[in-house]
């Protein structure tokens, strides 16, 4: 009898993960296969990503073979039973496999690592709140500007003062934020971190003088050391807390751990913490504006061209309280504005492939729904759905983004510095939140021409250097009507990914027609990007965003059927009736849990709406036994459904991420 495609498939990837005496054990989520294999070298990598049905493989705590929902059951099943056909003993097995997971889970937790996962936990929740009093303050200054003229009504000149307190307050206070998420991050109780953090801003702190050998008499300031300065206030009170808990009897220990650890770490912030971080952090704004003002241009030519690599990668977080420190410093940011150039490569690089693969539609049409976000500053699905998979033009694209750094940097080197006043936002985007010192009208002149420079380059380069003739042979080839090559057109390989997207009785989409996608949760929208798993950060599975939770009432972010719900609870599949197909994956690392704390409100087949509750999960039961309880919600058939806008509001019953999605067939 002649095997399944999956059977194939599950075949090859235990040859590949170096046979069953290589397998120590295997499981699956919504979309992976987790197999913890006995040695990693004997995993053939490049050739398993190159079999047709991997979307890719994430190299975590297992070795995650990424097949996407439904099919991923099917495969692990065949997988299980050749393993099994092949002598390995299930028990064995299971034993053997949980001591591999834990010791790669040891092996992973590294301090650079844990040290960039913190970092983005401690600073990424406090985005929003950077970028609307970044843009309040922007407007003030404009609004100042009116006054200045002499030509602006009363009301304006009566309402600056009120817009200078909104926008400056939570920068003033940015301290005791970063002190309740580091310690969060720490282990320790937010409000005791806040509260040493406080040490730092609070207007007293002025009346301290002290004196020490070589360094002489101590004046402190308030907010000398900022952010730096909390996290390591924050981290020391965490971990004094951590250290007293269960030494001290129950019946004092909440009036003496906190006491102590508050009373501890504020004197070694007072004594130690602010006047060290405080070098430090001037030591960053000096050495950033030396290095932008003597070699801007090759300085912007390096980091516009490494930043995405960077980011995929995961390490752009390292940069973040780097920016954070520059905004106390010198009231701006003048690296984000030139990282930002790394997105303007990717849409002069995306312009020169539309143009180039003038025969591929489907690509085309994919560039057509993901430049005008692009322009805007959301560069993943230019990276992820078109350059990145080319290959020669990602790097080209990389080039264009470290021409217009280039330029950013000479303005930066010649002219003056100039830079952002909140983090979060890039491309067009960014333009309210521009300043320099020589006024916003100059920081607003030198950003827009270093992206023109980056569209421009990006362009060109790509253009006449993106493609070798096999790759270009590969891309532009005649296509059909649906966007496949016409050799495929009707081969069963190519059917699905180049079928019409329809609903179920095959009603063809109407063309240019909008669906709303929101957040299956209330909390906070985080770039998919920034997901701490690659298989969703990469745009493996597909483009889309991400919450942080703050409820456990998990809701369907479309109206439509459960195609997909997978009896842990940790994930499931909405179809909608026009064919989009939404996927909610609750946390990461939650499919080990095995159900616990996941209650199942519906089933697979059933048809909700907007909004209706799926799963409930008991948050503080799930929380610190899990890696992340972010919530990816990823569009799976992009091609079909790509994201062409991105909107947030707050309102009942949930806040909202509306993801427009355009159909892309006619």
């Amino acid at each position: 009898m002649p095997m399944s495609a999956n059977d194939e498939l599950a075949s090859e990837l235990l040859r590949l993960l170096g046979g069953p005496g290589n397998v120590a054990g295997v499981e699956n989520c919504m979309t992976r296969m987790r197999v913890s294999p006995v040695d990693r070298d004997l995993i053939d990598e490049t050739a398993i990503k190159s079999l047709p049905g991997v979307l890719g493989v994430v190299d975590d705590d297992t070795y995650q073979v990424v097949l996407g929902p439904g099919k991923v059951t099917k495969v692990t099943d065949a997988f299980r039973q050749q393993l099994g056909a092949a002598g390995a003993d299930a028990d064995a097995l299971a034993a053997r496999g949980a001591a591999i997971k834990a010791g790669q889970k040891q092996r992973n937790n590294t301090p650079f690592k844990n040290f960039i996962r913190k970092i983005a936990n401690i600073f990424v929740p406090l985005i929003p709140a950077l970028i609307g009093a970044g843009i309040v303050a922007a407007v003030r200054g404009l609004l100042v500007n009116w006054v200045t003229v002499g030509t602006a009504p009363e009301f304006v000149e009566a309402i600056v003062p009120a817009l200078t307190v909104i926008g400056s307050a939570f920068f003033a206070f940015l301290p005791i934020f970063a002190g309740i998420n580091a310690a969060k991050e720490f282990g320790g109780t937010p409000a005791l971190g806040g509260a040493v953090a406080a040490i730092i801003v609070f207007a007293g702190i002025s009346d301290v003088q002290y004196s020490l050998p070589v360094l002489g008499d101590i004046v402190l300031a308030p907010g000398q050391g900022g952010v730096i300065g909390a996290i390591f206030a924050a981290g020391l009170c965490a971990w004094i807390e951590r250290s007293l808990r269960g030494k001290i009897p129950d019946a004092i220990d909440i009036l003496v751990t906190p006491t102590l650890a508050l009373l501890i770490s504020g004197l070694a912030t007072i004594f130690v913490f602010m006047f060290v971080a405080g070098n430090i952090a001037s030591a960053i704004g000096a050495g950033a504006i030396w290095l932008l003002s003597n070699s801007g241009l090759l300085a912007g030519f390096v980091l516009g061209g490494l930043f995405l690599p960077l980011v995929m990668l995961g390490l752009h977080q390292a940069l973040i309280p780097i920016h954070a420190t520059l905004i106390e410093q010198v009231g701006f940011t003048p690296l984000l504005t030139i990282l930002a150039m790394a997105g303007a490569g990717q849409v002069g690089a995306a312009l020169a492939i539309y143009f180039k693969l003038n025969r591929n539609r489907s690509l085309r049409t994919t560039i057509k729904g993901a430049l005008p976000v692009g322009i805007l500053g959301v560069g993943e699905p230019l990276i992820y759905a078109v350059t990145l998979p080319l290959g020669r033009p990602f790097l080209t694209a990389c080039l264009g983004g470290a021409v217009g750094g280039a330029v950013a940097g000479a303005f930066n080197q010649f002219a003056g510095a100039f830079g952002a006043t909140a983090i979060g936002p890039s491309g067009w985007a960014l333009l309210p939140l521009l300043q320099s010192d020589n006024g916003q009208g100059y920081a607003i002149l030198a950003y827009v021409v270093g992206l023109l420079a980056g569209y421009v380059s990006g362009f060109l380069i790509t253009y006449f250097w993106g493609f070798t003739p096999a790759l270009l042979a590969e891309h532009n080839a005649d296509q059909g009507e649906y966007g496949a090559p016409k050799s495929d057109a009707v081969g069963a390989g190519s059917a699905a990914s180049a079928a019409p997207a329809s609903d179920v009785s095959g009603t063809r989409v109407v063309a240019g027609q909008r669906i709303d996608i929101l957040a299956p949760v209330e909390g906070s929208i985080i770039r998919l990007s920034d997901v701490q798993d690659e298989a969703f950060s990469a745009g493996t599975m597909g483009d889309g965003f991400a919450v942080e939770p703050t409820s456990g009432d998990f809701r369907s972010p479309v109206s439509g059927t459960i195609t997909a719900l997978f009896p842990t609870g940790h994930a499931f599949g909405v179809t909608t009736p026009e064919g989009l197909e939404v996927l909610v994956h609750i946390g990461l690392g939650t499919v080990d849990l095995h159900g616990e704390g996941f209650d199942l409100k519906r089933a697979e087949g059933d048809v909700v709406e907007a909004g209706d509750v799926v799963v409930d999960v008991d948050l503080e039961a799930v929380r610190g036994r899990v890696r992340s309880l972010a919530t990816p919600v990823v569009v799976l058939n992009g091609a079909a459904f790509p994201i062409v806008e991105r909107r947030t509001q707050d309102g009942p019953p949930l806040t909202v991420e509306a993801v427009v999605v355009a159909s892309a067939r006619s």
